[in-house]
């Protein structure tokens, strides 16, 4: 029997935009670090070898492992994401950021493949493509805004989500988080029939991440809950494109859940905006809140296009795709 909670949720996690501070969540990068890493750099430099082989124990950075805790605390029992400010990337070879970016989330927790062929790291960059049902094209490869959602819902989704930031936007690509702990509570006060809908499975599009002969849909709940925790398969798009295709239309209740939770999230004032500057890194906690991104304009010039690097960190599991 599915355990439903019926309680709201009152926990670090459990914010509003107005009861966050400006710089709540800024974990900025002390001198020691900061040397850790021109050395780190010097080193690698020195000593090439492919991201993916890259152990952080084959490296001494106390300084920096110092302050990777410092943020493994804050997105796993604080306020549930940190922005880590920041990699030199002025002076940093694209490939070399990377490689710093890749060791200093391994600190955190281990990477994990982030698609079917195995890729560890990912380019958020548009492609100039669209995102549609079955399409398999993600919107992290488009220009278009997003509704908050925690990545990877129709599969095996990470604990913890990061970006770094190569390249802005010429205008837009605002960064979007909440708590779902908050939209949580909002929805038992005022929309409390949806609850039990919530806990039981939808279908999702699974946008072609599977193998070549697999089922190109998921059937999976949106909360989960131990009792104490919320854990979200938040993403009500790739629900819509799920139904989509299927070809079934949701009943009443179903609707009405999906069209609650929307209604709940996009409530203005309750997520917290910001821009990503370059060389930040943003993590988050990808099972209790949510992210987005608003629809942005590029420069023309290929070289200053918007550009973030992805990185997935799961603690359980194999490191493959699906676990």
């Amino acid at each position: 029997m599915v355990a439903i909670r019926e309680q709201k949720f009152s926990s670090p996690m459990t914010w509003r935009a107005d009861t966050l501070l400006a710089n709540d969540g800024l974990v900025r990068l002390d001198a020691g670090c900061l040397a850790e890493i021109d050395r780190l750099t010097e080193e690698l430099l020195a000593n090439p070898l492919p991201l993916e082989a890259l152990r952080v124990d084959d490296f001494e950075v106390p300084a920096c492992r110092a302050a990777m805790r410092q943020v493994r605390d804050q997105i796993y029992d604080g306020i549930g994401f940190a922005v880590i400010d920041r990699l030199p990337v002025d002076r940093l070879e694209k490939d070399t950021a990377k490689k710093l970016y890749w060791l200093l989330m391994s600190m955190i927790s281990r990477p994990v493949a982030q698609s079917w062929d195995g890729a560890m790291v990912y380019d958020v960059h548009d492609t100039g493509r669209k995102s549609t049902a079955g399409s398999g094209i993600r919107s992290s490869k488009t220009n278009g805004g997003q509704s908050y959602h925690s990545d990877n819902t129709f599969n095996l989704p990470p604990d913890f989500v990061g970006l770094m930031c190569l390249q802005t936007a010429r205008k837009g690509g605002l960064s979007g988080l909440i708590s779902l702990e908050t939209v949580y509570n909002l929805l038992l006060e005022e929309f409390p029939d949806v609850i039990p809908r919530l806990y039981e499975p939808f279908y999702y599009d699974r946008q072609m991440e599977h193998p070549p002969d697999d089922q190109k849909w998921s059937f999976k709940p949106v909360f989960q809950s131990d009792g104490e925790r919320l854990f979200a398969y938040f993403n009500p798009r790739r629900v819509e494109h799920g139904y989509e295709m299927v070809g079934k239309e949701m009943d009443e209740a179903s609707l009405a859940a999906i069209q609650a939770l929307q209604q709940v999230s996009e409530r203005s004032g309750l997520g917290k905006s910001f821009e990503f500057e370059r060389g930040q890194i943003q993590i988050v906690n990808n099972k209790r809140l949510a992210h987005r991104r608003t629809a942005f304009r590029d420069w023309p010039e290929p070289e200053r296009r918007r550009h973030l690097v992805r990185i997935w960190l799961r603690d359980e599991g194999r490191p493959f795709y699906l676990g």
